[in-house]
């Protein structure tokens, strides 16, 4: 009996029991399917890329974070520098001193996806490892300390003078809170979502894991607001309204020819980012996902309604596009800019 509780439990069958955590071309097989039925249509396999005109591959991948985030008005991002790579340790520490930044700040690549190399820094130890393994351009980014921190997806069709915002998911960081008895090691290992995240964790904490943990103590586990660090995604669709759709509908015609992708960021309060009084830590175009569907629970057929419907809406927008006069990106090109990506996304063992 025991032993089938301990089967029951491992990583395995927790992540077969819940789709969140199911490889992500499992996941989004069917949609590799549509794409090439959308791509016949089309007659092009990246119409992806006249949805956001102003952006590489209208955001499905290459694009740099830097230019994209760039396109916002200063008042919304947070100070962000770029770093050319190779970089000093001691170039860094003064790149940062001259943007009036202190620890810690953000690292984390131009090119990127899912949380991949990015890194809360608070030290010289913490950029010397960094630089260890990163072997391309990034971003060093102010760390924004406010309380609220989601995701959201805006959606306008060319044709129309009005987009709205079609998703909003909201993050609960990777936590543990102790009892007075279990060691931090302890409760990792109660919690499924942080079990998973193991392998990160005992690194990230290795020199309190033996220690117990206080009854009532919360401990953040992990920082970063990522799905695939463990962030638990919560659907935040009951709280969009006619105000925030017009406030962000503001901001992206201010970044100038954005129609399809998710605003991450941070605000202060709920009130707060219905007016649009945020800051936007990254801009991610059409190859973002609606990612309210990662709500723990939430059907798995609901999300492929979801995401039907969300490259439908990719479709017509890039089609709405392209008879405006904008060009698909051609075959080669797009080529071209993967085999760059992937050799950016590539880091030293």
């Amino acid at each position: 009996m025991h032993r089938a509780l301990r089967i029951f439990n491992s990583n395995f069958f927790i992540r077969l029991r819940s789709w969140e955590y199911w490889p992500f071309m499992v996941v989004q097989f069917p949609f590799f399917l549509y794409w090439l039925w959308l791509s016949l249509r089309a007659k092009s396999f990246l119409f992806f890329s006249a949805s956001n005109p102003r952006i590489t591959l209208g955001g499905m991948f290459g694009e740099s974070k830097y230019e994209v985030l760039m396109q916002l008005p200063e008042r919304l991002r947070p100070k962000t520098i770029f770093v050319e790579f190779p970089v000093t340790v001691d170039e860094l520490i003064n790149k940062i001193k001259l943007a009036g930044l202190d620890f810690p700040v953000i690292f984390k690549p131009d090119f990127g996806e899912r949380g991949f190399m990015v890194k809360r820094i608070f030290s010289r130890n913490d950029i010397e490892h960094y630089l260890r393994k990163m072997k391309s351009n990034f971003l060093i980014q102010e760390l924004i300390e406010l309380p609220v921190e989601c995701g959201v997806f805006f959606t306008r069709f060319p044709n129309e003078d009005k987009g709205k915002v079609t998703s909003v998911v909201l993050k609960e960081m990777l936590d543990v809170v102790g009892d007075g008895v279990s060691t931090l090691q302890e409760l990792i290992f109660a919690k499924e979502r942080a079990k998973l995240q193991w392998t990160i964790l005992k690194e990230v904490h290795q020199d309190r894991l033996t220690q117990i943990v206080k009854e009532g103590e919360r401990v953040e586990l992990n920082s970063i607001g990522n799905h695939c660090l463990g962030t638990k995604f919560l659907n935040g669709n009951h709280i969009i309204s006619a105000t925030m759709s017009e406030s962000f509908d503001r901001i992206s015609k201010e970044m100038r020819q954005f129609y399809f992708g998710r605003f991450d960021l941070k605000c202060a309060s709920l009130e707060d980012l219905s007016k649009g009084n945020v800051k936007i830590l990254e801009v991610n175009g059409c190859g973002a996902e609606p990612a309210h569907i990662y709500q723990p629970g939430f059907s798995l057929w609901e999300a492929y309604s979801v995401l039907f419907t969300h490259w439908n809406n990719l479709y017509q927008i890039s089609l709405q596009n392209r008879q405006r006069g904008v060009p698909y990106t051609s075959f080669r090109e797009g080529r071209n800019i993967y085999q760059k990506y992937r050799a950016a996304m590539q880091i030293k063992s």
